[in-house]
């Protein structure tokens, strides 16, 4: 009997390969709006924020159109073959960046030099400027969070957190920080970043890794928060 392929789909490409199964079966016209999101979620056991997730890998794929404020409508001209695996989901990436920089924030509070601090506050510094300027500061803020990082005095670290943070330029990221104006979370990145600094000023890694936490789950909040959305 000879081996198959093991089938590995993340939960959001479950969701949208049952509807996209429907929409290529005909149950959903061209045209026709989908469910919303809460009834989705409802009828598939899921929470609103993988079916969130799941719209976005359909419209990657060509088979929805989301319009905001109204809901999820299926292409008039939907491609009969759609491939729905856009990557790492938002929610996964975020929280296992809150996992492991959590643990990295709390370490660098320990082990930081004064020189590492430093660092770590000149990135904050180089954000503000940017920001200010009108200019993507989206650089900065990755050198601020492998500043942290590195401060631990472990360099496979920087680089897991590093990896962490390019996974977030996949297309699901994407489409939906732009969906949600990511952008316009500038005063509570702000914030967030200044707490987790004065955590690991103070030597305190407790603290620390409870403001980088509480930083990247607002984040995620943003993202993916199971509040009102279209649909």
């Amino acid at each position: 009997m000879p081996f198959h392929p093991v089938e590995s789909q993340r939960l959001y490409e479950r969701v949208a390969q049952q509807i996209g199964d429907k929409v290529r079966a005909g149950e959903f016209a061209p045209g026709q709006r989908l469910p919303a999101e809460r009834d989705l979620a409802k009828t598939l056991g899921v929470s609103r924020p993988v079916v969130r997730e799941a719209m976005i890998a359909l419209e990657i794929a060509g088979l929805v159109e989301v319009r905001t404020g109204s809901g999820a409508y299926v292409r008039e001209q939907a491609p009969a073959e759609a491939d729905v695996h856009a990557g790492e989901s938002p929610s996964d990436i975020l929280n296992a960046r809150s996992l492991i920089e959590g643990e990295t924030a709390a370490l660098a509070a320990e082990r930081a030099s004064d020189i590492d601090i430093d660092v770590i506050a000149a990135q904050i510094v180089i954000m503000e400027r940017e920001h200010h300027a009108g200019r993507p500061w989206h650089i900065a803020d990755l050198d601020f969070h492998t500043a942290i990082a590195r401060a631990t005095g472990n360099a496979a670290l920087a680089g897991v957190v590093e990896r962490l943070w390019q996974t977030q330029h996949g297309a699901m990221f994407a489409l939906l920080s732009e969906r949600v104006n990511l952008t316009e979370n500038w005063p509570a990145t702000l914030n967030g970043h200044l707490a987790i600094l004065a955590a690991i000023r103070a030597r305190d890694g407790e603290a620390a890794k409870a403001a980088m936490r509480a930083h990247l789950e607002q984040v995620l909040e943003v993202m993916i928060g199971d509040g009102e959305n279209p649909g």
